[in-house]
């Protein structure tokens, strides 16, 4: 099913005021509802090259493998759609290609990137994420995070040695746990939910989440709800006229209606009680 006139989506990327190159990459395909977005890390180019490779062989992986995939199909040793199955084999391997190229260039050695893929079909998302870059959902007025960064700084918090406030003042912010390139294997967090009409999606670098507050992301887009290019600028420059110290990218996706084939998350669930 093409998604095109289901779904708005739309993506912004900055430098920033600090950084003289941008490391962050992003990249859709609004016919299969298919976002990524990467923030990459390393000397010499290499986060730039890392998160352009993500990206770009991430893109490449699903627009061949996701047209191939019949609706309602299960892995049957995971439970996941085999939808979220492509999605985390397609970052496994980005995973391998940035490992492989960083090790045959001593110039690039230890680039990795973050990673978000957010994927729609059957009103249901799949998602597979890797790192501090985040995905938030805004449903029925209520602002939600629904990855969880992979950082020394949430290990700190789960462990009870921040609050959530004392968090966002310290120095420990960007030491991430998790990334694609820095060894030959990753741990890849997957998720699948339903989607519901008027539902909007954000993805986001760290460059937006470190400087600018959770209840400002939350005003902006229910504002500008209609308008998801100038809800993305408008989260930008708040972003940079707080300084403006990374690069930082938005991307924004809106449920328009409808996009059921029948076969979805949520029927493959009621099928186990049948």
């Amino acid at each position: 099913m093409n998604l095109q006139d289901r779904i708005a989506i739309i993506g912004l990327t900055d430098t920033g005021m600090i950084r003289k190159k941008n490391e962050d990459s992003i990249g859709f395909d609004s016919a299969l509802g298919l976002i990524v977005l990467a923030d990459g890390m390393g000397g010499h180019r290499g986060g730039e090259i890392a998160s352009s490779m993500s990206v770009d062989a991430i893109l490449d992986a699903l627009q061949r493998q996701l047209p191939k995939i019949k609706p309602g199909r299960t892995d049957p040793e995971s439970g996941f759609s085999m939808e979220s199955v492509c999605i985390q084999e397609a970052i496994e391997s980005a995973n391998e290609l940035i490992f492989r190229a960083a090790e045959v260039n001593p110039e690039h050695y230890g680039m990795g990137t973050t990673i978000v893929v957010l994927l729609y079909y059957n009103n249901t998302f799949s998602m597979g994420h890797v790192g501090d870059s985040r995905c938030y959902r805004l449903r029925a007025d209520k602002l939600e995070q629904i990855t969880k960064d992979h950082s020394l700084l949430q290990e700190l918090i789960d462990r009870g040695f921040y609050t959530e406030e004392e968090a966002r003042n310290s120095k420990n912010k960007n030491l991430v746990t998790r990334a694609l390139g820095i060894g030959p294997q990753v741990n890849v967090d997957m998720q699948e939910d339903i989607v519901l009409k008027n539902d909007i999606y954000l993805l986001c670098s760290d460059g937006l989440t470190d400087l600018v507050e959770d209840e400002y992301i939350y005003l902006t887009i229910k504002r500008f709800s209609d308008n998801l290019e100038e809800a993305a600028k408008q989260l930008i420059t708040k972003a940079n006229e707080n300084g403006g110290k990374d690069n930082i990218s938005v991307m924004l996706c809106r449920i328009d209606s409808d996009f059921s084939t029948g076969q979805g998350w949520f029927n493959r669930l009621m099928a186990r009680f049948d």
